[in-house]
């Protein structure tokens, strides 16, 4: 069958073409234009696009790259006649990493801005010609709303905070802007408008790149709740802490995990973005066999650190031009011929790469290093800066004085210490200054990835042509020196460089001055180490690994059964195994009705009572409603909960008839006026004298957490600290009281806020299990089973339940319901939302219960 794509989806909407548009083939039609502001964010939900999951096609598979701006030069035609000029932008990185996404066997499309603002009379040739030559489509967007969404949200408020600068005062960053938002959001509309134009949902992978569309997954996953979408971040992600400053926190950290694969450059990056969905989502995070994943309503969300390399190809091209040879011998004869050592930084004139910081630390080595002077220059090259403000005019000016100042201070005729470079340079003239540095300086103070000191490396290691130039043998060893700022996101893979603190000029003074008389062979050892690692993490490798990530994340898509829920930006989609479904009201009352022998097994906290009530004990309707179930002389009823069983027996006294196990089980009555059992042969608890000092040293050390001790348990719960703090805490004395309690008959577990110790052999299961076989010896195997539970230590109780369906202990054609709270992963088989549809469902029971036992 012919893979269908989503063309122009006016024509679709309106029923026309239909014929056509079945036999449609991967050739994309001309697409329609989209220009101003779009719809609300609430699109009606009938507009949603479903596709067949049965169709499947036999053509190349696809991949849409979305980004802000298309990998493409734009010129206006030079003959004065109308219309424009496309060639490829092989600078950038949407273009380089066609390399890795392999050749034939995928189709890449791209879609985003083009540099040029377009007359809405050219758009429809334009797209035309951009779609049919390469493969790509133009995001039209007006230019007084490009210039509110770019300049304005990205580049004043998101850009800034992402780089942890807050708008303390006016003039540090932009305070809010609601209009901003707003425009930011619509523009993120219209690219979801020009992507459903070309998309193919059930086949195509859709890869989104950076903070200018982080709201864009939302607006595509409400559209296509399979999607296959990936999404990486190229900026860094700050701390929670500057993170939760942002009004609109939430609606972004909810858009990203609307993604199924979201990448960062460094761990760092990573960890401060799970930091914040744990804080602000309370969605926590898990490692499996080497991967991180977030659950996220049934979703999977991945997450992949990975930074992003050069591209070989074309920076070993460029050094093999004759332009780059002779910039190079320029050079030679400029600097090293008179006896003078390079220094090179390259940076864009912005607030956070630290131009001045640096020139500072040029200073500082001159005055402490009478001995450099006249014989090392620092070149800057300084690209113009990508965003507008007042800030860009404070570097500037700043830049040009302290450039000024330190040359009037130590030049001299024929020399001076820094020459600053602030016009755009072509790559090779770049190029050539890499290989002639001695040393590579980057010290910024804030950067998302930072590539300079890559290409930097693999300049350095040349090729027979610049040995040549340079006067070098074949086999002389190659060598080359970095300092970096701690605070790039290349820094962690470069563990040869010289890291520094860019604000500490003291040490990024002294680190100059030790690249500059370090030794030979360890020059030639640093460089051999990072050439290995550049040379073979470049941008094909890092776009490869990323997709083989997204299809290994993507490929359980059809076998979930997904729906959206939520308004606005706090859309999602709940994705559950085909057999997992919600538990109707008439469904189980109807099976209650025709059923003679029942059994019902229920969880307390969670359960009855919601985990952030306050006042935990029972309230005089949850009681009604369970002693009205179990007058039912053929119900047997049991609350099975962790707490201890003095707790349980004074707040369920009322309820003669009811059946209680405490402590997970260990302790046991199946009415009011009975003794109480246990489950497992009893057990000294001297193991307590062991584990009780250590708890208290974690409690100590952890605020807000606290000890419960119970007759045969002890448990400690971190509920109220801190969520980071305590889990990482937890996991400590878990791993701590595995290690001192090995030899003595308990287990260690960890829970929703706890860790608990308790007998070993004793589970929730096990209470399940002996009353099923009580039941069966009384010769009243039940023929209605009801479960219902929220926690870790309640699958066990499900596992049992549903293992024992056509087994002896229940009778045949049971009606067996094991029910979690809330739509996660479970061995039951069906879900509630929360504690108010079990009280809901509790009432309807109790109610079907009086009126049989009535009759």
């Amino acid at each position: 069958m012919m893979s269908r794509s989503y063309s122009n989806l006016l024509d679709l909407a309106s029923g026309e073409n239909q014929s056509s548009f079945t036999r449609m083939s991967r050739r994309i039609p001309r697409i329609m234009t989209v220009s101003g502001i779009m719809s609300d964010i609430d699109d009606d939900s009938s507009e949603s696009v479903y596709s067949d999951p049965s169709s499947s096609s036999t053509q190349r598979d696809r991949i849409i790259v979305v980004a802000n701006q298309l990998p493409i030069k734009v010129h206006r035609k030079t003959d004065n006649s109308k219309g424009w000029m496309f060639s490829w932008d092989e600078d950038l990185l949407l273009h380089q990493l066609k390399d890795g996404l392999g050749g034939d066997d995928i189709e890449i499309f791209y879609v985003g801005c083009l540099k040029e603002d377009i007359h809405p009379s050219e758009q429809d040739e334009v797209s035309q010609i951009l779609l049919e030559t390469f493969k790509c489509v133009p995001t039209f967007v007006p230019p007084d709303l490009f210039s509110k969404y770019y300049h304005g949200f990205c580049k004043q408020q998101l850009w800034p905070l992402f780089h942890y600068m807050l708008p303390l005062s006016p003039d540090l960053g932009g305070r809010f802007n609601r209009s901003l938002w707003q425009a930011y959001v619509s523009v993120n509309k219209i690219f979801a408008d020009r992507i459903m134009e070309v998309i193919n949902p059930e086949e195509d992978f859709v890869w989104v790149h950076d903070y200018h569309l982080m709201v864009l997954p939302t607006f595509l996953r409400k559209r296509f709740n399979r999607v296959k979408l990936g999404f990486f971040l190229h900026s860094p992600f700050p701390s929670s802490e500057i993170y939760k400053t942002l009004p609109i926190r939430e609606e972004l950290l909810r858009a990203l995990l609307n993604s199924d694969l979201i990448g960062f450059h460094t761990f760092d990056y990573a960890r401060h973005f799970l930091s914040c969905c744990s804080r602000m989502l309370g969605v926590s995070y898990e490692s499996k066999r080497g991967y991180i994943g977030l659950e996220y309503y049934g979703r999977t969300v991945s997450i992949k650190i990975l930074p992003v390399g050069i591209h070989m190809g074309q920076l070993q091209s460029v050094l093999s031009l004759p332009e780059t040879q002779a910039k190079v011998s320029e050079l030679i004869k400029q600097f090293s011929a008179q006896g003078r050592t390079l220094l090179l930084g390259v940076d864009d004139m912005d607030i956070f790469k630290g131009i001045s910081l640096k020139l500072l630390a040029m200073e500082q080595m001159l005055l402490q290093h009478p001995e450099k002077q006249g014989k090392v220059v620092l070149v800057q090259i300084a690209n113009p800066a990508r965003g507008k403000g007042k800030d860009v005019k404070e570097v500037q000016d700043e830049t040009f004085a302290t450039v000024k100042r330190i040359n009037e201070t130590f030049g001299e005729p024929g020399y001076d210490p820094v020459i600053l470079i602030d016009r755009p340079l072509k790559f090779y003239e770049r190029v050539a200054y890499y290989v002639v540095a001695e040393c590579c300086l980057v010290t910024a103070v804030r950067d998302g990835m930072n590539l300079i000191p890559y290409e930097y490396i693999i300049s350095r290691q040349g090729n027979e042509k610049l040995d040549k130039v340079l006067g070098l043998e074949p086999s002389t060893p190659k060598k080359s020196m970095l300092v970096v700022s701690e605070f790039i996101g290349c820094s962690p893979s470069l563990s040869g460089a010289i890291r520094v603190n860019p604000w500490n000029t003291d040490a990024v003074a002294e680190a100059m001055e030790c690249a500059l008389v370090m030794v030979e062979q360890e020059k030639q050892l640093r460089h051999e180490k990072h050439y290995k690692y550049v040379s073979t993490h470049d941008v094909a490798y890092w776009a490869r690994s990323f997709l083989q990530d997204l299809e290994r994340t993507c490929k359980d898509h059809m076998r979930r059964r997904c729906w959206g829920i939520g308004f606005g930006l706090s859309f999602r989609v709940v994705a559950l195994d085909l057999n997992f479904r919600k538990l109707a009201m008439e469904h189980i009352v109807s099976a209650y009705k025709r059923t003679t022998t029942r059994a019902i097994l229920l969880d307390y906290d969670g359960t009855l009572m919601p985990q952030n009530s306050i006042d935990k004990k029972p309230s005089s309707k949850t009681l009604e409603i369970l002693d009205s179930l179990c007058r039912d002389k053929n119900n047997m009823v049991f609350i099975v909960s962790a707490r201890t069983r003095a707790e349980l027996a004074e707040w369920f006294s009322s309820c003669e008839k009811l059946g209680i196990a405490a402590e997970h089980g260990y302790f046991l009555r199946t009415k009011r006026d009975e003794e109480w059992e246990t489950c497992v042969p009893a057990v000294e608890c001297s193991w307590k004298q062991i584990a009780d000092p250590v708890m208290k040293h974690y409690t100590d050390a952890t605020d807000g957490s606290v000890i419960e001790d119970k007759e045969t348990a002890m448990v400690w719960c971190y509920e109220d600290a801190d969520p980071d703090f305590g889990s990482c805490q937890a996991k400590e004395l878990l791993d701590h009281l595995e290690s001192v309690l090995a030899n003595e008959p308990v287990t260690v577990k960890s829970g929703q806020n706890i860790v608990e110790v308790k007998p070993q052999g004793v589970s929730k299961g096990i209470v399940a299990k002996r009353l099923l076989h009580s039941m069966q010896e009384k010769g009243m195997s039940p023929d209605f089973v009801l479960c219902i539970g929220d926690d870790r230590s309640d699958e066990d109780m499900f596992e049992v339940i549903m293992s024992s369906v056509a087994a002896p202990s229940m009778a045949p054609s049971a009606e067996v319901f094991a029910c979690t709270v809330g739509r996660k992963p479970s061995k039951a088989k069906y879900y509630l939302d929360d504690t108010v549809e079990i009280d809901r469902l509790m009432k309807g029971l109790a109610s079907v219960a009086e009126q049989m036992v009535t009759v």
